[in-house]
């Protein structure tokens, strides 16, 4: 039996096959890209490219799919052998820093490029590099106790100072729930190419779809 069959039961056999071959690149391995990665292969994603250049630190542990033996290995890497050995899922690590030199050879394999990463400008990057070849992206982010999952046409940038990356208020299940959120996002838009975009709090455990003109 196929690790993906109650998954298909509730999808259906046409979206799983598309999910298993649509080109997908995710940004970041972090809290919201590694979870999300490992969702997606999950659910039977097959063709897709994880984007990082960090090394995994012990103080990822409690939001980020990691062992404290990884400790000092290169997150897109531990991600690939993780879920190779979880579900045979062979995605392509890319342990490598997206700058405006290497964008275009990182992103150029994707029909869908979705946006991980925790600072502004290797959001502003994707951001540019997506809407000047109209190419699919999906931005997910969070700041304290909100995150939203919002498509490239709509998004803006965060300010810079919001780049908070070595000493910020993270809880696990706000990143949980923007991860689910993201790939259900993700499936639907593969499905149909349905957009909807949205935000989550979570003190009050909130989720909306956002209306954007």
């Amino acid at each position: 039996m196929k690790y993906t069959f109650h998954e298909s039961l509730y999808r259906g056999h046409g979206t799983m096959e598309r999910l298993a071959d649509y080109p997908i690149t995710v940004c970041g391995a972090g809290a919201l890209g590694a979870n999300l990665t490992e969702t997606l292969a999950r659910c039977g994603a097959k063709n897709l490219i994880v984007i990082d250049r960090d090394r995994i630190e012990e103080v990822n542990l409690s939001t980020q799919p990691y062992e404290l033996d990884e400790v000092g290995v290169m997150k897109a890497v531990s991600l690939s052998r993780m879920l190779y050995r979880a579900v045979g899922s062979e995605i392509t690590a890319e342990a490598k820093e997206l700058n405006a030199q290497s964008v275009g050879k990182l992103l150029k394999s994707a029909d869908l490029v979705v946006d991980c990463f925790d600072n502004s400008t290797s959001r502003a990057l994707v951001t540019d590099y997506c809407k000047e070849r109209n190419l699919d992206c999906l931005h997910v982010g969070m700041a304290d106790g909100f995150a939203e999952v919002i498509w490239n046409e709509h998004y803006r940038v965060p300010s810079e100072r919001q780049d908070n990356i070595c000493d910020y208020p993270l809880a696990r299940n706000l990143v949980t729930l923007a991860v689910a959120v993201a790939c259900e996002a993700i499936l639907k838009f593969i499905a149909s190419e349905t957009r909807h975009n949205w935000s989550i709090t979570l003190d009050d455990l909130a989720i909306s779809c956002l209306a954007m003109r």
